[in-house]
């Protein structure tokens, strides 16, 4: 914590007893530092995040191996950051971009995951509760909450029983905040190049979030969704939040779910989000 340049090489991580809420949260976990580099690093049964790096600027996090763990990879309100050449595989979600508020160092921006291999993250959620990854359900490859500056491309993201990408604010978790600095909301995303493959089974129903894609979508896991609320600051427009998808797979199962609006117009078209931003 507080550092300028870490190195965290070739270190693994576990708990030996297997999955359990008393494990602890974290396998790896720098905090408020800078110049952070973790690579060739192994972590499995973290209750919360087996490669965690929280509230840094300037991170790399690569060639590294997460499985088993609620969730695989979180980069959380960070600034600058990139994940690229990492496996994460049978966690409960994949790799997590997460901007979340009541922290010292809020409102991170930027950030690339790319050459990731994230597949079959189909395992129970053993998150003690009320911890925020708790809501993640199993099956879930990537999720943006409340992200700005992010771009995901060239990765497999495969055998999701759930859901391959989700791209939400921060309203669609329904909890509360005090911080007045908190910016909420998703946009300024770019998502291309990726290869989808989906799970052939009904999505989870163990989680809230969960049970809403197979309230959506009966018994079809989706590759991307987008939570589709606005931040009515924002200039008007098709596209104000600046999502951008091109993904050539004419498969693909993508929706914006309105809800904002109580789901009332599920959108499935992708040409209002055939744009390419220009991030930092």
């Amino acid at each position: 914590q507080d550092c300028n340049g870490i190195t965290i090489r070739n270190v693994r991580t576990s708990w030996s007893g297997g999955p359990d809420e008393n494990n602890g949260g974290y396998g790896l976990y720098p905090v408020s530092s800078k110049n952070v580099l973790i690579e060739g690093c192994e972590a499995s049964y973290a209750s919360d995040a087996g490669i965690y790096v929280g509230q840094c600027e300037n991170v790399i996090v690569r060639n590294s191996y997460a499985h088993e763990n609620v969730a695989g990879i979180e980069i959380e309100n960070c600034v600058n950051s990139v994940v690229y050449n990492n496996r994460a595989e049978n966690n409960t979600g994949g790799i997590l971009v997460f901007d979340l508020p009541e922290l010292p160092a809020g409102n991170g921006r930027g950030c690339k995951v790319y050459d990731n291999r994230i597949t079959e993250n189909n395992h129970r959620n053993f998150a003690p509760e009320g911890n925020i990854v708790g809501i993640v359900p199993p099956g879930t490859g990537i999720i943006l909450l409340a992200a700005k500056g992010v771009e995901v491309y060239d990765n497999e993201i495969t055998g999701h029983k759930t859901i391959g990408t989700a791209i939400a604010s921060y309203y669609i978790t329904e909890k509360s905040w005090e911080d007045e600095g908190y910016d909420p909301y998703t946009y300024d995303i770019f998502i291309h190049g990726n290869r989808y493959e989906r799970k052939r089974t009904v999505p989870d129903l163990s989680k809230d979030f969960g049970k809403l894609v197979n309230f959506l979508f009966p018994g079809k896991p989706q590759d991307i969704l987008y939570d589709g609320i606005l931040d009515d600051a924002r200039p008007a427009g098709p596209n104000p939040m600046n999502i951008c998808i091109q993904q050539e797979d004419e498969e693909l199962r993508f929706a914006n779910i309105d809800a904002a609006n109580d789901f009332d117009n599920v959108q499935k078209e992708l040409e209002p989000y055939a744009c390419a931003p220009e991030l930092e």
